[in-house]
């Protein structure tokens, strides 16, 4: 069981990162009372760090009344009942009302035992970068949304590797790190499976992806489904200035788009499910009650938040894909 980790590429002094990773291991109960620690020399060889770095981190646990020295036997832990409260950091690409449920399902799981605050980075890598600096060695766990951001991977790879969450979106970059978070070709594709026998009256699958926020994932999966089942498509990035024909579906990630699409069938005169139909995606309270009901592919964010903070908790250390539907209602 590894007790001390350090990073070269952290801000935080080397005897600081000792410290707090003993601090960790006592409070995730990893290291008990009378345990014994690692000695001055192995983690100096260990790390290739001199033996007054590790005495200084040391020093500073004894003062504090969390080790005691034996002499010529070494360090052990003296106390249990220090306190210790973790800092978390949580990076988030943007405020909406989907990720304010992620955020509150996360406190009220974690149960006011940690410090947390709060980031976002709006898609711009060079805020990313900055937060990420700002950040790194100050806190006990990183949980990082990374996006779709080009970069971003080498830059979460600055932080301590033990200490990071991926929240969201992953990718091949990342598949170390603990995580939870979306399918998306899966969930897009198994949610028009389930909608298939509805879909199938319509002519025509239309994608709206920009592609700047919207995960690739969904495109990939929208494209695998319409070619398994044979239906025409196309995929755009803007709906502006398009006339909506009869037949059509529109498959809908931004929900400024879905607002966009909803007033041009009214001055169409078009009528919803029935001329044309729309697929939305993220559920929201207002989606049940507009135009008849928006149906709706979306994952739970609220397991979402509660998943994460079960998994810190717990010190799990697993990837969890979140569960996601389609909520059929009238505008299929």
């Amino acid at each position: 069981m590894k007790i001390i980790t350090l990073e070269n590429q952290s801000s935080l002094p080397k005897y600081k990162q000792i410290v707090l990773s003993i601090e960790v291991a006592i409070a995730e109960n990893r290291l008990k009372r009378n345990d014994k620690l690692p000695s001055v020399n192995k983690v100096c060889l260990e790390f290739s760090i001199s033996r007054d770095t590790v005495l200084q981190a040391y020093d500073e646990l004894k003062k504090r009344g969390i080790i005691y020295a034996i002499l010529g036997k070494g360090y052990y832990v003296k106390s249990v009942e220090f306190s210790f409260e973790q800092r978390i950091f949580l990076l988030f690409d943007e405020l909406n009302i989907f990720k304010e449920d992620i955020y509150n399902s996360f406190l009220d799981a974690m149960r006011a035992s940690a410090q947390i605050d709060i980031f976002f980075h709006h898609f711009n890598i060079e805020m990313f970068k900055k937060l990420i600096n700002e950040s790194n060695g100050n806190y006990s766990k990183y949980i990082i949304m990374p996006t779709n951001l080009v970069g971003a991977s080498a830059l979460i790879k600055m932080l301590p590797k033990e200490d990071v969450y991926i929240l969201d979106q992953t990718n091949a970059d990342l598949k170390e790190y603990p995580s939870v978070h979306q399918n998306f070709v899966k969930d897009i594709y198994e949610a028009l499976l389930k909608g298939n026998y509805l879909l199938e009256k319509y002519e025509k699958l239309i994608l709206i992806f920009p592609g700047f926020r919207e995960p690739l994932g969904m495109k990939i999966g929208f494209e695998k489904f319409c070619v398994d089942f044979s239906f025409h498509y196309e995929i755009i990035t803007e709906f502006s200035n398009r006339e909506i024909k009869k037949g059509e579906v529109f498959v809908i990630p931004d929900d400024r788009d879905l607002v966009k699409v909803i007033e041009k069938s009214k001055l169409q005169k078009l009528k919803l499910g029935s001329d044309f139909g729309i697929i939305s995606y993220n559920e929201t309270p207002l989606k049940k009650v507009v135009a008849n009901g928006i149906t709706t592919i979306s994952t739970d964010f609220n397991e979402m938040g509660t998943l994460l903070a079960e998994m810190i908790l717990d010190n799990k250390k697993i990837q969890i894909e979140n569960k996601s539907s389609l909520i059929i209602r009238g505008s299929l």
